[in-house]
């Protein structure tokens, strides 16, 4: 995802899938430190690659590994570039901070080295790839205002004159964010161009290994953040993948090309995308085509979840999915059902979540197809409903439904009061840090039984299995809800409901403070108290 750079309202993990994304610190810190170059060694060899294997086919730049002088490991363009681009930006952030405090002597230090790796970055990305004439024009002008800095830095080092560096201060300073702009634009223009390539790879090669290591770059190049995934929404491909979601001979490739969209939409440009090319309609086709492998519909299911967030000021591409939203709901729904682990119910639930969100509607034809059956016998199998993240999505679904009169009564009959004191319950497992996840469970919880309360029958049954005495305990007690402010609101709101209908169902003392008083007072008061209680 999720994918996901931040994803969702109902706050979609990034759990297992973005393992496999991971890499190993000790061997990224490894692969990182053979671009960073000794100064001295890159002055010697004017700046110029380490090594480019001339009968490279694909034009990887090839780096030396340090290991010996004949082992040479091929590296993909874009990594390399990223890597590259990384290790500039670090030297000009260091650069802006020491030019601040007036540290001459690592100014300059600092403008070599960043000189030496612009140098470096350029002529291996010119002996690896024919450079399109725009980006030629800022590597020369950037090349040129590096060497400026270079010796302007010098200049500063002999010298003590106090007006003389103040008025080279705000002269490099200049330069230095003239630099920054153009060594941007210059790393914007070198991306575009390799992800254009690999676009090119995906709509034109027939061959499944080819355009499912194109994608797979792609998906890589998603996890790097929202500003890399722009640039790739605008070269084209959210187009180019979804046409191989409607060519049956890639049927393999469903789950890798969605999985890669859902990375691509955590920004505008890719959800503008995905409705200029009626994406939803090919949504809504695999989820409701039981040929398809749970894989490609979980997937597709991410993609839901992605673009239906209210995180998205945005809201243009949500008129056509309304159009397909039966058919998307009933699929989510039925995935939910039957999905064969708790990754698969956690993409599903999370796009029903965000979708019940925006419209009532689909509220009402998640009652129609038994929803609230089929997600309170799915939290109690593990194998579905498994962290605090799935119980999230769970109960969000269950709190926006309960503003339904007629839901009420089917909670009662699912023994949902008994599964929502539960989930008031939840707590992180020291193998599993999850303090937010069960924040918002405990929340929703609350906020859930307070909707249903309304209902006498609802009040009573909450009452009999003993709801009041575990709300006051969240309200009193800090650590049981993790200090959350938003738990205590929902708590006193939920114990108001129950003293409204059943008075005697709490204590003199306990009403004199938690529900007589305005809810700001009660709320002053819980959230100074100490911990201990009686």
């Amino acid at each position: 995802m999720l994918h996901f750079h931040q994803l969702f309202c109902v706050h979609f993990p990034h759990s297992t899938r973005m393992q496999s994304l991971q890499v190993d610190s000790v061997q990224r810190w490894m692969e990182d430190l053979r671009h960073m170059t000794e100064v001295e060694c890159m002055c010697v060899l004017q700046a110029k690659p380490i090594g480019v294997e001339e009968d490279s086919q694909q034009g990887e730049l090839i780096v030396a590994s340090g290991v010996g002088a004949g082992d040479h490991v091929a590296r993909n363009n874009l990594q390399t570039l990223l890597r590259r681009a990384l290790v500039v930006s670090t030297e000009l952030g260091k650069m802006f901070q020491r030019l601040e405090k007036g540290r001459w002597q690592r100014v300059h230090s600092t403008a070599v080295r960043a000189n030496c790796h612009v140098r470096s970055l350029v002529h291996e990305y010119s002996a690896a790839r024919s450079t399109p004439p725009e980006m030629q024009k800022y590597e020369k002008s950037l090349l040129e205002k590096c060497m400026e800095l270079t010796n302007i830095t010098e200049r500063c080092l002999h010298t003590e004159d106090e007006f003389f560096l103040k008025s080279m201060r705000e002269a490099i300073h200049e330069i230095l964010t003239d630099v920054s702009d153009s060594f941007s634009n210059m790393i914007d223009m070198a991306l575009a161009n390799e992800i254009r390539v690999l676009i090119k790879q995906i709509e034109s090669s027939d061959s499944i290994h080819t355009i499912g290591s194109a994608i797979s770059n792609l998906l890589s190049l998603t996890q790097d953040g929202p500003q890399l995934c722009s640039i790739i929404a605008k070269e084209g491909a959210v187009v180019a993948l979804f046409k191989i979601c409607r060519q049956d001979r890639f049927r393999d490739l469903y789950a890798h090309a969605l999985r890669t969209v859902a990375s691509i939409c955590c920004v505008e440009e890719g959800i503008n995308q995905l409705d200029k090319v009626d994406g939803i309609l090919c949504l809504a086709d695999i989820l409701t085509d039981e040929s398809s492998v749970e894989a490609a519909r979980a997937e597709a299911a991410a993609v839901v979840a992605q673009i239906t967030s209210p995180h998205h000021t945005s809201t243009q591409h949500l008129a056509s999915f309304l159009e397909s939203m039966h058919d998307i709901v009933t699929a989510l729904i039925k995935l939910c059902e039957s999905a064969s682990c708790g990754e698969v119910f956690l993409l599903a639930s999370a796009a029903l979540a965000n979708i019940t969100f925006f419209d009532s509607m689909a509220c009402e034809i998640l009652l129609q197809l038994n929803a609230i059956q089929i997600l309170l016998q799915a939290c109690k199998d593990r194998q579905r409903v498994d962290t605090p993240y799935s119980k999230d999505q769970v109960v969000t679904i269950l709190a926006n439904l309960s503003v339904l009169e007629q839901c009420a009564s089917e909670v009662l009959q699912e023994q949902g009061i008994e599964r929502l004191l539960l989930l008031l319950g939840e707590k992180p497992s020291s193998s599993s840090p999850s303090e937010g996840a069960c924040e918002r469970v405990q929340q929703k919880a609350a906020v859930t039984l307070a909707r249903l309360s309304r209902d006498p029958d609802v009040a009573q049954t909450a009452i009999q299995l003993k709801a009041v005495p575990r709300l006051i305990e969240l309200c009193r007690s800090p650590t049981e809800r993790n200090n959350s402010d938003s738990v205590l609101v929902a708590c006193l709101a939920a114990l108001r409901r129950l003293a409204a209908g059943c008075p005697d169902s709490i204590e003199a003392a306990d009403h004199q403070q938690l529900i007589k008083p305005r809810l700001v007072d009660s709320f002053l008061l819980c959230s100074n108290m100490e911990e201990s209680f009686v």
